[in-house]
């Protein structure tokens, strides 16, 4: 009996362990916080949100070790405003797989300048989505944040495998969103917080008139990306129909936060796609990113043609 409990219990832990979906590294940067505050409360910070990213369900679906997805949660205190009120900035990594390469590609590459919260050291770091603004709004503010990227995330990476794959998680994101803490500190949640915020992405991925950017990133990394390996010509024509559709949707929408925020942080990625394409296929994708990417044309210019 004793043997079979301990083989029961093992069964436990080990699918415990391969069931989440993250695999995830947080850091925490407190370089500018003045000295006399004690640093062990950041290096306490960082296990715990690390546990909460790594160790809660985000998801129903079971995920094999090499599933996983790999992401950064970097935080760089700017300031201690008060007493455990923290103002600071979180950016935001996360990789796929690439099929049949040892290759990693981007998801999310993003900067949240719009970070204050609330941290006691040791206080329980839960993420409830049913009570998203929590008791304490600043410290809701800390979960909150880090949910609605992990949801983001998870809808992403979802949206990258099948045809609008990430809209149950875009959903998620949304109702973050709607439900967001609100205090006097507490920014990015909001249309009138800017025009790139939380807020903003939220909306352009549940937005139905934007709707062709979820098979547009489809198109990217499925189509794309994945058959590199097998079918480079058939996977260049199709990143190069891809950016056409994302083209005639910047020239319908101009100026959308989930565009730029798809394109950002690309550009190696894209010329080291195309240097071994025809010169036909460089200088279309060259024509295409010089609209797309204006920030970078010269060095789509200079690489690939």
């Amino acid at each position: 009996m004793r043997k079979y409990c301990c083989l029961l219990i093992a069964m436990v832990c080990y699918f415990g362990s391969i069931a989440q979906e993250l695999q995830a590294k947080v850091t925490v940067n407190a370089q500018r916080v003045a000295t006399t505050v004690d640093r062990k409360i950041f290096t306490t910070l960082e296990t715990q949100l690390t546990n909460l990213l790594n160790n809660r369900k985000w998801t129903t679906e079971s995920y094999q070790p090499t599933e996983k997805i790999q992401c950064n949660f970097l935080i760089n205190i700017e300031a201690m405003e008060e007493q455990n009120v923290f103002k600071a900035t979180l950016v935001v990594q996360a990789a796929r797989p690439v099929f049949s390469a040892s290759y990693v590609t981007p998801l999310v590459n993003y900067q949240d300048r719009d970070f204050t919260f609330k941290y006691v050291e040791f206080q329980p770091i839960e993420f409830n989505e049913n009570r998203v603004q929590g008791t304490d709004p600043l410290a809701a503010n800390l979960t909150a944040t880090v949910a609605y990227y992990v949801y983001l995330i998870l809808g992403l990476d979802g949206d990258s495998f099948a045809p609008k794959g990430g809209s149950f998680y875009f959903q998620k994101v949304l109702n973050i969103v709607n439900n967001a803490p609100e205090a006097a500190r507490i920014s990015g949640w909001r249309s009138f917080d800017g025009l790139r915020n939380r807020y903003w992405l939220a909306d352009n991925l549940n937005n139905s008139r934007y709707n062709i950017m979820h098979d547009i990133i489809y198109g990217y990394y499925r189509s794309g990306l994945d058959n590199m390996y097998e079918k480079p010509t058939e996977a260049r024509k199709n990143i190069i129909e891809a950016f056409t559709r994302l083209q005639a949707f910047n020239q319908e929408n101009p100026n959308t936060m989930i565009l730029q925020f798809f394109i950002q942080g690309r550009s190696t990625e894209i010329i080291g796609l195309f240097k071994k394409g025809t010169p036909q296929e460089r200088s279309r994708i060259v024509e295409l990113m010089n609209t797309l990417d204006v920030a970078n044309a010269g060095e789509y210019k200079s690489q690939l043609r």
